[in-house]
């Protein structure tokens, strides 16, 4: 074995059992079931939050585009990989979301990691030596967020969890810096489920000239205007929202919304768009689809948030801890691995998969099981899963006395 190798295996064997990951088989299935390590489990564990993933008409539209187009597309967007679709899909995307203009991009860490890299660029700011831009960023921000920054060597500015007073008194103490400020956070939050508050934060990017960088891939699909997110309507210049195809409208890949000038940009210096081969035909489809049947769902967003309602006020009735959830995503908050880990065992026994959520994904303590609610699941397998996490929670706390 050669020094790394060595290395890699020593560090898997110290990791505990708890944290070390192992991948499993899993495929969807219609009415919110997956085929997970060969057993048929009613899937809380999903991101499918409309169930378009096994939708008739977002996979046909899919099967008719790589019947007529291929299955790649062949290159990156610069070089042959733009094809014909890309821009109705973009026109689509900006229409929807109020917006000048939209860019297409692989996937939402792809988006996240290279679009904030570049807006970080020091070639951008002044180059190298120059004083660094002003980044202020959520505490609980997404990892590829953070990535982005990483990237690009930028420092962040840390602002309490979802905590816009303390983001304010934060620009206020730099109100006078004549660096660009750029503040960036998330719409609706991926291991919390709870929701910023767009239109203030909007103010106070106003009131302190920042750049406003927000990731709505939790959002897209199931709130705000024809499901379009909290930040569709009026997305100005100095915004960039990113959005995911690959959550609640069922395929994958990514967008932003912005300006023109900003697309422009980012087609010259964003590095996920010029060096990635272009998304292929189907994928192309099944986002065109999705983008269609999304702003006519509003009854499946009615049942969704009702039964995100009902599963929070049953588990909150018992006094467990849903943190501060008002989405489809709800934590069922527990705190040590272990304990996590065997409530997810016990729930999957009886039919149910949820994801068990351990650090470093969230904070040391505050394992969890993430709840995701579909859709297309009934009121009553909520009501039944409540019933089970219920029970679940309870056998540990019971073990504990």
């Amino acid at each position: 074995m050669t020094k790394l190798s060595k290395r890699i295996d020593t560090h898997l064997q110290a990791m505990p059992d708890q944290r070390l990951r192992r991948l499993k088989c899993s495929n969807l299935l219609e009415g919110g079931y997956v085929e997970h390590n060969g057993r048929k489990l009613l899937n809380f564990a999903s991101n499918d939050y409309l169930g378009l993933a096994q939708n008739t008409a977002v996979r046909e539209r899919a099967a008719e585009w790589a019947q007529v187009y291929g299955a790649g597309t062949g290159a990156s967007r610069l070089i042959t990989g733009n094809h014909s679709t890309y821009d109705l899909i973009e026109k689509k995307l900006a229409q929807l979301k109020g917006s000048e203009a939209a860019l297409l991009l692989n996937s939402g860490f792809q988006a996240n990691s290279s679009v904030l890299a570049a807006l970080l660029n020091t070639r951008l700011h002044g180059g190298v030596g120059k004083p660094e831009v002003l980044l202020f960023c959520d505490k609980l921000n997404h990892a590829s967020l953070h990535f982005g920054v990483q990237a690009a060597n930028a420092k962040q500015i840390r602002f309490r969890h979802n905590d816009l007073r303390h983001l304010a008194q934060l620009l206020e103490k730099y109100k006078d810096s004549e660096q660009a400020k750029i503040i960036v956070t998330e719409s609706v939050f991926s291991m919390d489920g709870d929701q910023l508050d767009v239109p203030q934060i909007r103010s106070l990017a106003k009131r302190y000239d920042a750049f406003l960088y927000i990731d709505e891939a939790h959002a897209t699909g199931v709130l705000g205007v024809k499901g379009m997110g909290l930040c569709a309507g009026g997305i100005s210049d100095n915004e960039l929202i990113m959005g995911t195809c690959g959550k609640a409208l069922g395929s994958y890949g990514a967008y932003v919304a912005c300006s023109h000038r900003m697309k422009e940009y980012l087609v010259n210096f964003c590095s996920g768009l010029i060096y990635a081969t272009a998304l292929p035909p189907q994928v192309l489809g099944a986002i065109d689809a999705a983008l269609d049947l999304v702003p006519g769902m509003d009854t499946e967003r009615r049942h969704l948030a009702h039964c995100s309602t009902i599963f929070r006020s049953m588990l909150q009735d018992e006094g467990i801890d849903t943190g501060l959830s008002s989405t489809q995503i709800i934590p069922v908050i527990i705190g040590s691995d272990k304990e996590t880990l065997t409530v997810a065992h016990g729930l999957e026994e009886k039919g149910f998969l949820v994801g068990a959520i351990r650090p470093p994904t969230v904070p040391e303590g505050s394992g969890r099981l993430r709840v995701t609610l579909s859709a297309v699941h009934s009121e009553k397998q909520v009501e039944n899963l409540g019933r089970a996490v219920i029970d679940g929670v309870a056998r540990i706390t019971d073990a504990k006395v």
